[in-house]
């Protein structure tokens, strides 16, 4: 069919962006290798595919692939639509193209061509490639790049730099990490945690830019793509020398190296990966390292991933740190010692109660979350939640009215702290107020919801308006079956 037809249709889908229409032409019949030969001075005969490259449209790339565009198909210029995804530099618009498994489809020529793409701008750098590129100024000329953090794919976000009318992403390394994971090459473990905590150039100066801070860039790099992409890969390579290699820079000196260490052991623990050995050691690395870490932000996540396993020696470990000066660190101790199925002892006891009482809200409102089904101690949290419900901070007294709400205890004390919450300037904190009176069956629930007042957008399915809307069609139709 021609360009008037299902072709044309798909064109301009594509070139609107429209991901549905383009999934629902394809499934009429439209051919997914269409050229672009829409009307327009931009129409350049190029498959349609290489039109939502160019734009970044991973959800159309995604379809048009997963619809039967060629991403080898070699273009006049000599390269292919996969060929110009590794050149953009957007990771999400490289994964939609990538294809089915193309360690087998590739020649071993392509497969390097790719590789080298890939490699010369992480090497070189963006900013730099684009100078080399436009024959703009260096950095002492002045010509400067311009970039801005923009969000690829659903969950990360990745620098965009433009310089002398071109665009690129700066997510060449991890392209260069997830194409070499797609032909099975098997970077060394340390090349590619290197790859993950380091960033290139121009990305440090968007850290200081922006922060005014150059110790920023062990946590920046924890927000860019290289290394959630590193991370995720590794913890695909699922052999104990890659884990062990992982596993020892928790002795690293930088903090950086031990964090990713941490995110790589909470990604196999999320994912399911390894085997009832694997936690096994897992636990007792974590457990060691809790007894070793000196840094009080490291020590906090150590506790944090600690808690996902089960270790025998766990609540020891949460009382030697229950104590900790950094409240970062006393904020993880609740969950240590709390193990489920496991009576507490009077020591543990003992040490939640004092962190409900705690300088630091945040600490105590850790305490009162891992400790709300404690019958023992439900009256000092019970004490320590109404005082939260009366903190200047919106966010507290949201976690407080939550765990009011939830709490078993069916006293007057905790309906009068959550109507006092009705008068809040958070219709979150307000929602949570009601739905506790409307457990509670207060008398004041239907002035309650009248006060949450018409819900916001999002709300369809939450469990708490759910229930408020319930309960006022059972108000109004009280004889309905």
């Amino acid at each position: 069919m021609g360009g008037n037809g299902l072709e044309g249709s798909l064109m301009s889908a594509v070139r609107a962006g429209d991901a549905e229409t383009v999934r629902a032409l394809l499934e009429q019949g439209a051919d997914a290798n269409t050229a672009n030969t829409a009307d327009g001075a931009d129409a350049d005969g190029l498959p349609v595919l290489c039109v939502a490259v160019a734009a970044y449209d991973e959800p159309v790339a995604a379809a048009l692939v997963e619809g039967g565009a060629d991403p080898d198909r070699v273009l006049p210029d000599g390269t292919t639509p996969l060929w110009r995804a590794v050149d953009g530099g957007s990771p999400a618009v490289f994964s939609a193209v990538l294809g089915d498994e193309p360690r087998l489809r590739l020649s071993e020529a392509d497969r390097e061509r790719l590789l080298a793409l890939a490699r010369g701008w992480y090497g070189t750098g963006a900013a730099e490639e684009l100078r080399r590129r436009t024959g703009a100024p260096d950095r002492a000329g002045r010509d400067s790049a311009a970039t801005v953090l923009v969000q690829d794919g659903e969950y990360n976000h990745v620098d965009q730099v433009s310089l002398g009318g071109l665009v690129v992403r700066a997510g060449h390394g991890a392209i260069l990490t997830s194409l070499e994971w797609a032909f099975r090459i098997l970077t060394p473990v340390d090349e590619l945690i290197a790859r993950a905590v380091g960033q290139p150039p121009e990305d440090r100066a968007v850290v200081d830019r922006v922060t005014q801070d150059p110790a920023a860039e062990a946590p920046f790099a924890e927000e860019h793509v290289n290394w959630s992409t590193v991370c995720w890969i590794l913890s695909r390579r699922r052999s104990f020398e890659t884990w062990s290699a992982v596993v020892a820079h928790r002795h690293h000196p930088a903090p950086a190296h031990r964090r990713f260490v941490l995110d790589y052991l909470r990604t196999r623990s999320l994912t399911g990966v390894g085997s009832g050995y694997y936690k096994k050691k897992e636990s007792e690395v974590l457990a060691a390292w809790a007894a070793e870490e000196t840094d009080g932000e490291t020590l906090a996540r150590v506790l944090d991933v600690f808690t996902e396993y089960e270790h025998p020696g766990q609540e020891a470990i949460g009382l030697r740190h229950a104590g900790h000066p950094d409240a970062r660190v006393r904020r993880e101790v609740p969950y240590a010692l709390t193990r489920y199925e496991v009576a507490r002892s009077p020591a543990a006891r003992a040490a939640i109660l004092a962190l409900t009482r705690d300088p630091d809200a945040a600490v105590r409102i850790s305490a009162c979350t891992a400790s709300l089904r404690d019958e023992e101690l439900l009256p000092e949290i019970i004490q320590a939640l109404i005082l939260l419900a009366e903190d200047t901070e919106s966010g507290r007294r949201g976690a407080a009215a939550t765990l009011l709400a939830e709490s078993g205890d069916r006293t007057p004390a905790v309906a009068d702290a959550l109507a006092a919450l009705l008068d809040d300037g958070s219709q979150l904190v307000r929602l949570e107020a009601a739905h506790g009176l409307l457990l509670r069956d207060d008398p004041r629930t239907a002035e309650a919801i009248e006060r949450v007042g018409p819900l916001d957008a999002g709300f369809e399915h939450d469990h708490r308006a759910d229930a408020l809307r319930q309960w006022m069609w059972r108000r109004e139709n009280p004889t309905a079956g």
